[in-house]
C-alpha cells in the first residue's frame, strides 16, 4: 500500500492506525534470518503501539492531523529519537545512552501524526556513500542482496524499497538520500539548504548537511513533504518550465540503460509541457573539488574535538574506511578550508545567476548516478566503454555533489521500466517558476513537480 493509499484508508477509517503499525512491525520481524536483518538496529514496538492507540482515538473523534496521521516511519540512526540511543552505525557508540529529546525533524513528524517505529542502518557516521561500512555489516540491496544499497541512508532506502515502511527519514550531505534512492529504486528527496532543520542529527558537515525523505514514488514524496509543519508548499506547474539537461564531463554516463533513461525522462518532461534544453553547469568541476575539502575539514573537527561528545579513543573503534577518511584530514591547513568556503560562495552565486537569468531555467535534469548498484566489497568499477579502475565511491557522488554545493532542492526518481537493476533520474529546482520572479529560499515543490511531470509523461 502506498503512502497516499494508506493516508486515505486511515482518514476514511477503513483501517486503524494500530492495525497499520502492527503490520509494519510484522514486516520488520520478517527481516530476521534474511540478508536484510541488519537494516533495523533498534525498534520501539511498545511505544509505537501506544502512540497508535492514541492516534486512533483522535481519528475516532474526527481529529485528523495530516496525511501522515498514524503513518509508521523509520528514522536514520544518526538522528535523535527521544528514548532511543543514536549509535550512528558505529561500535564506538554501542553504549550510547537514549536521546533525551527528539531531533527537530522527528518532532515535526510527530506533530503531523507520524509514528517512529524503528531506527535504520546507515554508512557509519554518514561518512560514505555505499552503505557498506557499519558495525553490523553492509546493507544489502533489496533487488540483489549481493550488491550495495548506496549510502549513507542505506537502511532508510532499503526499508522503503522492501515496503516495510511507507516513509523513511535520512540525511544528505553529498548524495546520501539520492544515491540509495536511485540504487534501491525509490524516491530520495533532498529538500534544499535550510528547508528542514538539522538540529538533533549527528553532523558530518555543518555546512552541507540536509535532512531528506525517502518514499516509494514521487507522489508520496509530495504528500509527505506537504504534511510536514513549517515547510514551503508552493504549487509548481510543470507546463511552461524551461529545464536544463546537464551536459559535460561531470554528467556523462556510459551505462546505456541510464543514458536511455535520461533521454526518456527528457521526452516525458517535454510531453508534460516543459521545454528541455542542453546546458552545462558553470564551475561543476571546481564545486566538486571543494566538496571533500569542506566535508573532510568539518568531519575531522567533529570527530576529534574532545567537547563533541564522542567517547575518548572513539576513532579506534570506527570501521577502517571511515577512520581512515577522518585521519586523512589531520594535515589539511585551515586556510585551505576557509578558501574553499569562500570560493564556493562565489561559484554558487555565479552558477545560479547563469542558470536562472542567462538561460532562464526553472529546473535541471540528469542521472542520479552514472552506475547502478555494484557488488558489495568492490571498490572500483569498469565503464561500459571499457575504462576500468574508476572509484565506485567517486562515481556514486559525481552527479549529486553539484546540487549539494549549489544548495538547491533535488529529488532522485526511479527510472521507469529500466531493465535489470534500478537507475535514478535526478531533478533539481532553481527557485524560478515559469514566467515568474525567483522565489527566495529553496522550494522542493519544484523538484517534486518535475518528478511528477516525469511520471505523468512517462
Amino acid at each position: 500500500m502506498s503512502l497516499r493509499e494508506l493516508a486515505t484508508a486511515l482518514a476514511r477509517k477503513e483501517v486503524t492506525v494500530t492495525a497499520h503499525v502492527e503490520q509494519v512491525l510484522s514486516a520488520l520481524d520478517g527481516l530476521a534470518g534474511t540478508p536484510w536483518e541488519n537494516l533495523v538496529p533498534a525498534r520501539r514496538d511498545d511505544a509505537a503501539l501506544a502512540e497508535a492507540a492514541l492516534l486512533d482515538t483522535e481519528i475516532a473523534a474526527d481529529r485528523w492531523r495530516s496525511p501522515l496521521h498514524g503513518v509508521a516511519v523509520a528514522v536514520k540512526d544518526n538522528i535523535d529519537v527521544a528514548g532511543m540511543p543514536t549509535r550512528c552505525g558505529s561500535a564506538a557508540l554501542a553504549d550510547a545512552p537514549p536521546a533525551e529529546r527528539d531531533a527537530d525533524i522527528v518532532a515535526r513528524l510527530r506533530e503531523a501524526g507520524a509514528i517512529v517505529v524503528a531506527k535504520s542502518h546507515l554508512h557509519e557516521f554518514a561518512y560514505g556513500c555505499t552503505g557498506e561500512e557499519n558495525a553490523d555489516g553492509p546493507a544489502a540491496n533489496p533487488h540483489d542482496p549481493s550488491r550495495i544499497t548506496g549510502g549513507s541512508s542505506s537502511g532508510s532506502a532499503a526499508l522503503v524499497a522492501r515496503k516495510a515502511v511507507p516513509l523513511a527519514v535520512g540525511t544528505d550531505t553529498g548524495c546520501s538520500v539520492r544515491t540509495p534512492g536511485a540504487l534501491c529504486g525509490v524516491v530520495g528527496l533532498m529538500p534544499g539548504a535550510a528547508s528542514l532543520p538539522t538540529r538533533g542529527a549527528f553532523p558530518l558537515s555543518t555546512t552541507l548537511d540536509h535532512i531528506g525523505l525517502l518514499t516509494g514514488d514521487v507522489v508520496d514524496a509530495g504528500l509527505a513533504w506537504g504534511a510536514i509543519p513549517g515547510v514551503a508548499r508552493t504549487p509548481w506547474p510543470v507546463a511552461g518550465m524551461r529545464v536544463g539537461r546537464l551536459r559535460g564531463a561531470a554528467f556523462e554516463t556510459h551505462d546505456p540503460v541510464i543514458g536511455d533513461a535520461v533521454d526518456r525522462a527528457c521526452t516525458a518532461l517535454t510531453e508534460a509541457g516543459a521545454e528541455v534544453v542542453d546546458v552545462e553547469l558553470p564551475h561543476a568541476e571546481e564545486l566538486s573539488a571543494a566538496y571533500p575539502v569542506i566535508v573532510g575539514s568539518e568531519a575531522y573537527e567533529t570527530h576529534t574535538d574532545p567537547r563533541g561528545g564522542l567517547p575518548a579513543g572513539a576513532i579506534d573503534r570506527y570501521t577502517p574506511g571511515v577512520a581512515g577518511r577522518v585521519r586523512a584530514q589531520a594535515d589539511r591547513p585551515a586556510v585551505e578550508y576557509l578558501r574553499a568556503l569562500r570560493s564556493v560562495r562565489r561559484m554558487r552565486d555565479e552558477a545560479l545567476h547563469t542558470l536562472r537569468h542567462d538561460h532562464g531555467l526553472s529546473g535541471l535534469v540528469c542521472a542520479t548516478t552514472p552506475i547502478r548498484a555494484t557488488p558489495v566489497g568492490q571498490d572500483t568499477t569498469t565503464r561500459a566503454d571499457g575504462r576500468a579502475g574508476l572509484s565506485v565511491r567517486s562515481e556514486l557522488l559525481r552527479m549529486c555533489i553539484p546540487f549539494s554545493m549549489l544548495g538547491v532542492p533535488a529529488v532522485s526518481v526511479p527510472a521507469p521500466d529500466a531493465p535489470g537493476l534500478p537507475a535514478g533520474i535526478q531533478l533539481a529546482g532553481l527557485g524560478v517558476p515559469p514566467g515568474g520572479e525567483r522565489i527566495p529560499g529553496t522550494h522542493p515543490a519544484e523538484a517534486i513537480a518535475l518528478g511528477l511531470g516525469l511520471a505523468a509523461g512517462g
